[in-house]
């Protein structure tokens, strides 16, 4: 599924979440809303990265593991 990548998430994100197969944030820890929202859903979450919106771009591929809280780029969009 597509991966939602922003600095942070509030309650205006929810739609967009609930259509995500994982959350990134630049901000954020183990009790912040990206990640209480995306356990909730049952979707991978790996917040406060401090820089995920600057190193990941709009169709790059990403592999996102929740329980190391880590996020890859597997493959960089080159249409951009």
């Amino acid at each position: 599924g597509m991966v939602l990548v922003s600095p942070k998430t509030t309650v205006d994100f929810i739609s967009a979440l609930q259509q995500s197969g994982a959350v990134v944030t630049d901000y954020g820890g183990l009790t912040s809303h990206p990640a209480i929202v995306a356990r909730e859903m049952g979707i991978p979450a790996v917040v406060g990265t401090g820089d995920a919106t600057g190193l990941f771009r709009d169709g790059d591929i990403v592999r996102v593991d929740g329980v190391k809280g880590v996020a890859t780029l597997v493959k960089r969009n080159s249409d951009l």
